[in-house]
């Protein structure tokens, strides 16, 4: 038997919402997160994306973090794109290495019961 661990995330970051005070910067984020700046470029790995209850709602792997997550948000195609308002927190996990990402990827939305992921699932 194959004994997997879901590693820690590396970077998690959370919609911020917009206070309304006068010197506070508009958040430009028409989703609420303006800290994409610390989800590595150019670095493979792991996005989770959560709602508000900590629940998982989607997870997926890149080639590059940064602009994968940004195209959840912006693309057409993307699983959530219907869902786009609840997400709350996205937690990233850098895993270079191509098998261990959809390794970790499966292993993660059959562990965690990923809400949105219809391919890769084995628990229904």
């Amino acid at each position: 038997m194959i004994k997997i661990e879901i590693p820690s995330p590396d970077i998690v970051i959370t919609k911020k919402k917009q206070l309304g005070e006068p010197v506070e910067a508009v958040i430009s984020s028409s989703f609420g997160f303006t800290e994409y700046h610390r989800i590595p470029r150019d670095k493979g790995g792991i996005i989770l994306f959560f709602n508000a209850n900590d629940e998982l709602m989607f997870v997926g792997k890149a080639r590059k973090l940064r602009p994968r997550v940004k195209r959840h948000f912006e693309d057409t195609v993307s699983p959530i794109k219907m869902h786009r308002d609840e997400v709350y927190k996205i937690a990233v996990i850098v895993v270079e290495d191509p098998t261990e990402r959809e390794i970790y990827e499966t292993y993660i939305i059959n562990h965690l019961k990923a809400k949105y992921n219809i391919d890769k699932v084995f628990y229904k």
